[in-house]
C-alpha cells in the first residue's frame, strides 16, 4: 500500500521560506509522479506542484513558479517541496500526493488519478 506523511509545515513570516518534506513508502517514487496540493477551508484543493516519476520533471502552479521548488531524494523516499519569499495566500494546509503516472499533467490533476495522500501540515504565512 502506498503512503505518505508529510513534515515541515509551521508559522512563518512573509518573505519567508519553509520547506516541506513527503517521504513515502518503499518504491513509492519509482512509479509515482508526487504532487502538492493546498487548500484553504472553504475553498477546494488545487494542485501546486508535481514532479514526475520518469526523468523528475517539476511543474509549477503560476502562482508559485519562481518561488517554490520541487525535488526528490529517491534514496530517503522523500519529495521536497522549498518554499521561498512566502506569502500571506499561501497560507493552507499542504497534501502530498502520490498520482499513478509516469509524468505529471501539469498541477491540475484529477483525485481519480491519485492512489493516496497524506495526512497534511499547516502552513501559515503572517506576522
Amino acid at each position: 500500500q502506498v503512503q505518505l506523511v508529510e513534515s515541515g509545515g509551521g508559522l512563518v513570516q512573509p518573505g519567508g521560506s519553509l520547506r516541506l518534506s513527503c517521504t513515502t513508502s518503499a518504491d513509492t517514487l519509482n512509479y509515482h509522479s508526487i504532487g502538492w496540493f493546498r487548500q484553504v477551508p472553504g475553498k477546494e484543493r488545487v494542485g501546486v506542484s508535481c514532479i514526475s516519476s520518469s526523468d523528475g520533471s517539476p511543474s509549477y502552479r503560476d502562482s508559485v513558479k519562481g518561488r517554490f521548488t520541487i525535488s526528490r531524494d529517491k534514496a530517503k523516499n522523500t519529495v521536497y517541496l522549498q518554499m521561498n519569499s512566502l506569502r500571506p495566500e499561501d497560507t493552507a494546509v499542504y497534501y502530498c500526493a502520490a498520482v499513478y503516472l509516469d509524468s505529471c499533467p501539469g498541477t491540475d490533476i484529477a483525485t481519480s488519478l491519485i492512489d493516496s495522500w497524506g495526512q497534511g501540515t499547516q502552513v501559515t504565512v503572517s506576522s
